[in-house]
Order: structure tokens, then C-alpha cells, then sequence
């Protein structure tokens, strides 16, 4: 266990920190499973308005750092190219 007075405060900034990415990411995997269930059940109007706000979200999460920015751009990329190959009807 930390003895100095700053090694217990640099514990209690990363349990606040880890606790706050935790929430972000949780909520970024979500906005992805309501894109990917709704171009699941056909529902392409509901799937690019969920679209829109999962990249929106992913951003602002890669702005955090709490994600790398080439995984948000690829997180994007995937789910940007899933959508558009379901309105083709290829998907």
C-alpha cells in the first residue's frame, strides 16, 4: 500500500478516472449494439439516426483518450461501412 501523501492521492484520482472511462466506454459499445440491432431488424431510418449519434459519441470519447484515435476511426469506418452495405441489401 502507497505510504507517501501523493502516491494515495494519484490512487484516488485513477479509481475516479478508471470509474469515468468505464462509464464512456459502456456507453459508446452501447450507441454500436443500437446500430447493429437495428440494421438487424431491417430498421434502416432508426439505424442511420443511431448511426449518427454512436460516431458522435465515439469522438467525443477518442477526444477523452480513452480510446485511441485510430480505433475510433476504425470503430467508425466498420459501422459506417456495416449501415451503408445494409441499404445496398448485401449485408
Amino acid at each position: 500500500m502507497a505510504n507517501h501523501k501523493s502516491a494515495k492521492k494519484r490512487i484516488r484520482q485513477n479509481e475516479k478516472r478508471r470509474i469515468r472511462n468505464r462509464y464512456w466506454r459502456t456507453s459508446m459499445r452501447t450507441s454500436i449494439r443500437k446500430v447493429r440491432a437495428a440494421v438487424g431488424t431491417g430498421n434502416l431510418d432508426e439505424a442511420r439516426t443511431n448511426l449518427q449519434k454512436a460516431v458522435r459519441l465515439i469522438g467525443k470519447v477518442r477526444s477523452k483518450g480513452i480510446i485511441h484515435r485510430n480505433q475510433a476511426s476504425r470503430r467508425i469506418s466498420r459501422l459506417t461501412r456495416f449501415v451503408n452495405q445494409a441499404g445496398n441489401g448485401q449485408a
